[in-house]
C-alpha cells in the first residue's frame, strides 16, 4: 500500500491540476480522489463518480481528466466556478450498506476541504447517494441537497445540445430549420432519448442506435424513426451525427466511414485525440466541442445553487447556441476547427482578472 500511495503521489504531482486530495479507505478497499483542476474562477465544482477500476492509478487518471473537462465546460459557458471532480475508485462492487458507509466517509472528506469543492452526481452515483453525502457536508449542490433532483436531469443536457444543434445548422446550412434533415442519435440514455424526441418534434428524420436494440425499437416506434445497428452507425447517410453514448467514438477508423456534415452530441470526450478535430475539418465535417454542447446540466445545477428561476435558466441554456455561434464565426474566419476557437475562448476566461481587463 505504501508503494501504491507513493506512485499515486508522484502521478498527482506530475499532473497540471492545482490540488489533488486522496485517501485510501481500507474498510471498502477503495480510493477517494478529489481533484481541483483550476480554481481561478472560483470554488471547484464537479460530480462524484463511483466505479470499479482496474487500478487506483486508473481511477486517479480518470479524476484528473474529468476535472480538466469540467474546467473547460464551466469556463466556456461563463459559470464562475473552477473545475473539479470526485472519484471513488472501487476494487469491487459494494453491497448497499457498504456503499452507504463509504459515501458517508467520503462526505466527511469533502467537508474537510472547507468549501474548496462542491459536488453532485456523475457516472455511478445517484441523487440518493448525494443525499447521503449531504448528511456529512453542506458542500453538495442545492439541486441535489434540497431534494429538488428530477430524474430527467439529462433533459437539461438535451436542451443544451438542441440549442447547439440549431446554432450549427444555421451556421452551416443557412437556417436552423431541421425539417428534412437526417439526424442519427447514438445512445438512447438519459440524454439521447429526450433529445431524439426533441429532434422528431422539430421535424428531423431520425435514425436511432443503441447497444440495447429493444430500447432503440421502442423509441423508434414512439417517434417514427429508423433503427440502426451499432456496427453500422458510421456508414449511414446523414446530415447530423449526434453521439450521446461512449467517448472516443471519433477516431482514425470511424471518421473514414463517417458521412455527415455536422457532429454535435452530449457524449464526453468524443475525440480519440485532438488531431481528429483537424481531420474532420479537412473533410468538411464540423465538430462541435462536446464540453460546450453538453453544458446544459451544469447550467441547471449552477442555477439551482444561485436560486435562479426556470426562465432565467432557460436564457442561460439557450445561450449555448449564442456562444457556439461566436466560436463558429471565429473558426470560420481562421479556417480552423471550432475546437481551436473554443480553446482560445477558454484560455481567455481562465486568465487572471487583471490580464483579461488589460488592453
Amino acid at each position: 500500500m505504501v508503494t501504491v500511495r507513493s506512485e499515486l503521489l508522484a502521478f498527482a504531482n506530475a499532473a497540471a491540476a492545482e490540488r489533488v486530495h486522496m485517501r485510501y479507505d481500507h474498510v471498502a478497499d477503495a480510493w477517494m480522489f478529489i481533484v481541483l483542476d483550476n480554481v481561478s474562477r472560483g470554488t471547484a465544482a464537479g460530480g462524484t463518480r463511483m466505479k470499479v477500476y482496474r487500478s487506483p492509478q486508473e481511477g486517479l487518471m480518470d479524476a484528473l481528466r474529468l476535472a480538466r473537462a469540467m474546467t473547460e465546460k464551466l469556463a466556456i459557458v461563463q459559470i464562475q466556478r473552477g473545475g473539479g471532480k470526485g472519484v471513488l475508485a472501487l476494487s469491487r462492487e459494494l453491497d448497499q450498506p457498504a456503499r452507504e458507509a463509504l459515501l458517508r466517509r467520503y462526505g466527511r472528506l469533502v467537508d474537510q476541504l472547507n468549501g474548496e469543492f462542491t459536488t453532485g452526481i456523475d457516472l455511478g452515483t445517484t441523487a440518493n447517494d448525494l443525499l447521503i453525502v449531504a448528511e456529512q457536508t453542506p458542500h453538495v449542490h442545492a439541486f441535489f441537497r434540497d431534494k429538488r433532483y428530477r430524474d430527467d436531469l439529462g433533459s437539461y443536457t438535451a436542451w443544451g445540445v438542441m440549442a447547439a444543434i440549431r446554432a450549427i445548422v444555421r451556421h452551416t446550412m443557412g437556417s436552423e430549420e431541421l425539417t428534412g434533415l437526417t439526424a442519427l442519435v447514438q445512445g438512447l440514455g438519459t440524454v439521447g432519448a429526450p433529445l431524439a424526441r426533441m429532434l422528431a418534434k422539430a421535424g428531423a428524420r431520425l435514425k436511432l442506435s443503441d447497444i440495447d436494440l429493444d430500447k432503440a425499437y421502442r423509441q423508434a416506434r414512439e417517434i417514427d424513426a429508423e433503427v440502426v445497428e451499432s456496427t453500422q452507425v458510421y456508414d449511414q447517410d446523414m446530415d447530423l451525427f449526434i453521439p450521446c453514448a461512449d467517448g472516443g467514438v471519433l477516431n482514425s477508423e470511424t471518421i473514414d466511414r463517417l458521412g455527415c456534415r455536422v457532429v454535435v452530441g452530449s457524449a464526453n470526450n468524443q475525440l480519440g485525440d485532438e488531431s481528429i478535430a483537424h481531420e474532420l475539418h479537412a473533410r468538411g465535417i464540423t465538430y462541435v466541442p462536446d464540453y460546450l454542447a453538453n453544458a446544459g446540466a451544469a447550467l441547471a445545477v449552477d442555477s439551482a445553487d444561485r436560486g435562479l428561476t426556470e426562465s432565467e435558466l432557460s436564457i442561460r441554456i439557450e445561450g449555448i447556441g449564442a456562444i457556439l455561434t461566436h466560436v463558429l464565426n471565429e473558426a470560420s474566419s481562421r479556417d480552423e476547427p471550432p475546437l481551436e476557437a473554443s480553446r482560445r475562448r477558454i484560455a481567455r476566461a481562465l486568465r487572471p482578472n487583471t490580464e483579461r481587463q488589460s488592453p
